[in-house]
């Protein structure tokens, strides 16, 4: 993520003024005022997704005000749904009051006045803003503003995939080329409208596309959490979200792939991972193949050889080799090894 902005650098005389600005250039004109100005520090930096942006801010406390003289003066025409990952965060709009918790998302509308606030603490508090189109949105203005300054739970369902899609795409943002950031802005605003399709009972509503794609993710995440389970087939993923087996596999053929291929593609991405990890040198070969659903250790072997180039125990040990593994380290792999 690009940093815009970073109190670090700045005397304390200049960071309140400096925020002001920042935050008007990356998101909307804002009047803001500053509880503790001498204590005040912030960070803001962006991310560029088409004609979204993904906004990650870290900041102490303050008061904004979105005046309908600033909106006239500029408006985006965006809608910001923004994810609290640290802190708190409090939201009035549309004579909407609401305090936002760690987890949780909430909607504003740049269109229309709020005040946000964001409480006195030894801390900062961090969040995560998609800010994008109000056109892109296929959902009807007056249903969305039912839903502006609601706390909307990013813990569980269409909401928990939306909160980890956005901290994915900040963590991972920097291996993104030009085409991957359209893609992903078009994948996270499914994912807002599936969300709020879903508080407001309106996902016949979305577009087909829109919720195939959404199938799509929901899917990928449950196979994900369940790569251990040895049952884990078409059948039981088709019965699990509620669509036949023919319509499952139609749907992965959409993106170019088998289910059987991606979920032993996960899979083997998963067990790599654990070989990597300097921490689980010490568990043997098949305790980490077990552990992602590779119940028999040949079978393994020739998958994870016939996908990364070599044998699990040489990938292990050329890894560890490559990254300075230590005296530890070299002993708790031949035990490892031993136990293939």
């Amino acid at each position: 993520m690009e940093t815009v902005f970073d109190s670090a650098g700045l005397s304390v005389n200049e960071r309140t003024e400096a925020w002001t600005e920042a935050v008007a250039a990356s998101l909307a004109p804002c009047r803001i005022t500053f509880p503790e100005p001498t204590a005040f520090g912030a960070r803001l930096q962006t991310t560029e997704l088409g004609a979204a942006q993904l906004v990650a801010i870290s900041t102490g406390a303050l008061h904004s005000y979105r005046a309908p003289s600033l909106i006239r003066q500029s408006d985006p025409e965006c809608y910001q749904i923004c994810l609290i990952r640290t802190g708190q965060q409090g939201l009035d709009q549309v004579r909407r009051r609401s305090l936002i918790e760690v987890g949780d998302l909430t909607l504003y509308d740049s269109s229309r006045p709020f005040d946000a606030m964001v409480p006195v603490s030894r801390r900062r508090a961090e969040s995560l803003v998609l800010q994008f189109p109000k056109r892109s949105l296929p959902l009807r203005e007056r249903q969305v503003t039912e839903l502006l300054a609601v706390p909307i739970p990013g813990q569980g369902g269409v909401g928990r995939l939306l909160a980890q899609f956005l901290q994915t795409v900040a963590d991972e943002e920097s291996a993104c080329t030009g085409r991957d950031r359209i893609r992903l802005a078009g994948t996270a605003i499914d994912l807002v409208a599936a969300t709020l399709a879903h508080h407001l009972d309106r996902s016949r509503d979305l577009p087909p596309e829109s919720r195939q794609q959404v199938l799509f993710l929901q899917i990928s995440s449950y196979v994900q959490q369940h790569l251990a389970d040895a049952d884990l087939g078409p059948a039981r993923i088709a019965a699990v979200h509620h669509i036949s087996v023919r319509s499952l596999h139609r749907l992965f053929q959409q993106h170019g792939v088998s289910v059987h291929s991606w979920i032993r593609g996960q899979r083997l991405a998963s067990c790599r991972r654990d070989l990597e990890d300097p921490l689980q040198r010490h568990v043997p070969i098949r305790a980490v193949a077990a552990r992602w659903g590779f119940p028999r250790p040949a079978d393994f072997t020739r998958a994870f050889r016939a996908r990364f180039g070599m044998p699990p125990s040489d990938y292990r040990h050329h890894h560890a080799h490559q990254h300075g593994a230590g005296p530890g380290a070299q002993k708790g792999r031949g035990r490892t090894e031993s136990g293939t």
